[in-house]
């Protein structure tokens, strides 16, 4: 299973907020795509979301967890970005589309990395006993 590191608000907009493309600059390895990954809410908050994220409220409601794997997605595709996805699609580089979105009952603190990633298998144990409370 890997992992995806995400910026703050952008990692709770997808666990909790119906954010379903993740912008990357690179296309994920066909290995991952149809597969299960974990969204991995980095220690980063992106102060540029709060003119983006127009949903004041919400954002606000959003746990803002950092340094922890907050959801499992399924990683359905990804395809270079043409203007499509609004609102949470850039104009820029790939999206991601996820699907199946998850969020853990508690965040499982653990550390992120670039790109995609493998977490422990303590990690793993920790984010499968809190998918099944």
């Amino acid at each position: 299973m890997k992992a995806l590191t995400v910026h703050q608000p952008w990692a709770d907009a997808i666990a909790y907020g119906g954010k379903r493309t993740e912008n990357r600059s690179w296309t994920p390895p066909a290995a991952v795509v149809g597969g299960t990954i974990l969204i991995h809410a980095g220690k980063t908050f992106d102060a540029m979301a709060r003119f983006l994220i127009t949903d004041w409220d919400a954002l606000d409601s959003w746990p803002d967890a950092r340094g922890a794997v907050i959801a499992t997605a399924v990683l359905t595709g990804s395809h270079r970005a043409d203007g499509c996805c609004s609102p949470w699609g850039d104009p820029r580089g790939h999206h991601w589309q996820l699907a199946d979105v998850q969020p853990l009952a508690e965040p499982v603190p653990c550390r992120g990395a670039q790109r995609l990633w493998a977490p422990t298998t303590a990690t793993i144990q920790r984010i499968i006993r809190t998918a099944n409370d």
